[in-house]
């Protein structure tokens, strides 16, 4: 009995150990980064008991080996039989009750915790989101307004309404905690109420090709007031871009070129367009062209046709049969302005 009690001080005072060590790093309660949302709450507390939990078994398993190595351990010219012991019914038993018991809970606990997350507010607003390689799109349709940022107002729900235009995406911010895939072919909801006003970043967190890692979106989280600044502000801008390079400058960011060609220079996976009009180029097959109407509608509807110096054959981007004439019109507009 002395050896039982022994070991159960000495795995009680292991396992607080375990934690403290685990919490002096961050892990323990998942202080990085701060949380940001009110959905992260419940994931920080399964995520809390289940360090505890773990520090707890990892000490059961590691106490008793540890201390069997040093107090049972055969002494020197000790030629002796050890004590032949039989199975003990009543520990295999407990052995396998306790873990499924714990798993029931933990079960229970994670429904609950999921329930929390996706807990509906009848006041939430919608936001459509559009992944596609290599960028985020967010459509605000109460207002019109097509944005590569996400505004939100502090501590109010909204629901993302998110589609995927090619491969799997993952929508993920690190101070939200809750992660969704983006899949083609189906709408998946992400419901979020952010607590913490700053600047964040979304990620996409499944690999879906070359530019992968660039991937980014920023989001900002506001007061009322900003929040409504900024809406405002849009609509102007959106009321003002009648032009045709104006409704370019619009069709480059609803239809995700903005992920894959800057507008000022900075090297993305496409060529950039700033400068490109009328820029005379050698394209992969040896032939000279000029970058002008007919060269970019081309290249709109078949990427692969003429393939610019520096860049992988086939081309990564898809092609856009869709686009009307008058959409293509307004996208070499907006080009055009871009010097």
């Amino acid at each position: 009995m002395q050896h039982f009690v022994i070991v159960g001080i000495l795995v009680i005072l292991m396992s607080i150990l375990t934690y403290l060590g685990l919490d002096a790093i961050g892990l323990a309660k998942q202080m990085h980064p701060v949380a940001g949302s009110a959905q992260a709450a419940s994931i920080d507390q399964l995520w809390n008991l289940e360090i505890i939990v773990i520090s707890f078994l990892f000490s059961l398993i590691v106490v008793p080996m540890i201390y069997s190595l040093l107090v049972f351990r055969r002494r020197k010219d000790d030629t002796t039989d050890a004590e032949h012991i039989e199975g003990n019914t009543t520990l295999e038993i407990g052995w396998t009750v306790a873990p499924l018991i714990i798993v029931v809970i933990f079960a229970y606990l994670g429904a609950y915790s999921l329930g929390e997350v996706r807990r509906v507010d009848p006041q939430a607003f919608v936001v459509n989101v559009k992944a596609q390689q290599f960028t985020w799109v967010f459509e605000y349709p109460e207002y019109g307004i097509v944005s590569t940022e996400l505004y939100l107002p502090l501590n109010k729900q909204v629901v993302l309404k998110m589609e995927s235009s090619d491969v799997i995406h993952s929508f993920w911010v690190p101070e939200w905690r809750v992660k969704q895939d983006v899949v083609p072919g189906r709408v998946t909801e992400y419901r979020i109420t952010p607590t913490l006003e700053g600047n964040f970043k979304v990620r996409c967190a499944e690999l879906c090709g070359v530019s992968h890692y660039a991937m980014e979106s920023s989001i900002v989280v506001t007061d009322d007031a900003g929040y409504n600044a900024w809406i405002a502000e849009q609509i102007a801008i959106a009321a003002a871009a009648q032009t045709p390079e104006g409704k370019g400058k619009l069709a480059a960011v609803q239809y995700g070129c903005v992920g894959c060609h800057s507008a000022d220079g900075s090297p993305l996976t496409g060529p950039t367009w700033f400068g490109l009009f009328g820029k005379e180029q050698t394209v992969l097959d040896g032939s000279t062209i000029t970058v002008d109407e007919a060269y970019i509608t081309e290249s709109i509807r078949d990427p692969n046709a003429k393939i610019a110096p520096g860049f992988t054959s086939p081309s990564v981007m898809p092609p856009y049969p869709n686009l009307t004439d008058e959409e293509i019109a307004n996208l070499i507009a907006y080009i055009q302005t871009l010097k």
